[in-house]
């Protein structure tokens, strides 16, 4: 889903996300972006006739950049470790600066029982581009004798996934920011091989 958005529909796409990162799917209404944004409810509905155009547009959008970060880590970040630590580095920088506290997919998918398929397939989309670009990583890892090696490249791409995630619940729920680094750096020193 890739689309070209007018400067205002990129705007009200921005504050959603925003919206999306604080509290899922079924938090906010157009009522809440048309006052933060400074537009009426029908001006939002002329950029995106429905609310699951608009979500579905912003994880989209998400998504794109997702795997445009992850092209741009592999070309910048030859070894394994720096590449993860740039991964690891970007959520620390967004959860501690307050950019944003939250992926919006592993929000999104906690609802995704009840999200519009057009959602629930970009969500779904952004995890498998995510665990293969870990697995990629984490299997170069284990080949250069860096990491641990395990069984299945994919499942600990999905373990890993699962700290990252739990470390976003940990800073949130404890109020302290700091916790996303000091649980990913744990998880990133049991990789390692000492």
């Amino acid at each position: 889903m890739t689309q070209e958005l007018s400067p205002k529909a990129l705007e009200i796409a921005d504050f959603t996300r925003s919206l999306l990162s604080l509290g899922g799917y079924n938090s906010f209404s157009y009522a809440d972006i048309a006052a933060q944004v400074g537009i009426s409810k029908a001006s939002i509905h002329h950029h995106f006739p429905s609310k699951e155009h608009l979500v579905a547009t912003c994880v989209s959008l998400y998504r794109q950049e997702a795997k445009q970060a992850f092209t741009f880590l592999s070309g910048e970040f030859s070894h394994p470790v720096e590449r993860l630590g740039g991964y690891f580095g970007f959520w620390t920088n967004c959860i501690e600066n307050g950019i944003s506290s939250f992926c919006i997919c592993a929000l999104l998918a906690a609802e995704l029982p009840g999200l519009p398929e057009t959602i629930a397939s970009e969500v779904r989309g952004h995890f498998q581009d995510l665990t293969e670009w870990l697995a990629t990583l984490l299997q170069e890892g284990v080949e250069k004798g860096i990491f641990h090696p395990f069984e299945d490249a994919r499942l600990e791409a999905y373990a890993l996934m699962s700290s990252v995630h739990g470390a976003m619940l940990a800073a949130r729920s404890s109020g302290d920011p700091t916790m996303f680094r000091q649980l990913t750096q744990r998880y990133l020193a049991r990789l390692l091989i000492h």
